[in-house]
């Protein structure tokens, strides 16, 4: 079970991985995914993805603090949006697949704007 756990795992990383390239991509989600698989899993592992120079940020940032950077926030927002009403408006023809897109869309919208800000004073804190 723990060989599948690490497995999952590293497919979520390399989601992850994506997300920091590919514009609109989520990041932060694959990683704590990832994050909590290997908590289950495999402490070394964790640890290795906790202290990795660019992917850990994403996940201590919430891990600590249940927030995230309004910077980061911001532009999560105008991604997702700009993205999700592409699709929906311009790239995909099916009406059904529209819906479907649009509605995960709004819910992550909502998701993204529940997520408290990471205040200055917190950031400093951590450095």
């Amino acid at each position: 079970m723990k060989i599948l756990l690490v497995a999952l795992a590293f497919f979520f990383i390399g989601l992850g991985i994506i997300g920091v390239i590919v514009p609109g991509m989520p990041t932060t989600v694959f990683l704590l995914i990832a994050s909590a698989l290997l908590v289950r899993s495999n402490d070394r592992l964790h640890q290795w993805l906790l202290n990795h120079k660019v992917l850990g940020k994403f996940i201590k940032d919430y891990e600590q603090h249940r927030a995230m950077p309004l910077k980061s926030k911001i532009i999560a927002i105008i991604m997702m949006t700009s993205m999700v009403s592409l699709s929906v408006f311009v790239f995909i023809k099916v009406l059904w697949v529209k819906w479907l897109v649009g509605i995960i869309g709004i819910i992550g919208f909502v998701v993204l704007l529940r997520v408290p800000v990471l205040k200055k004073e917190e950031i400093e804190k951590d450095i």
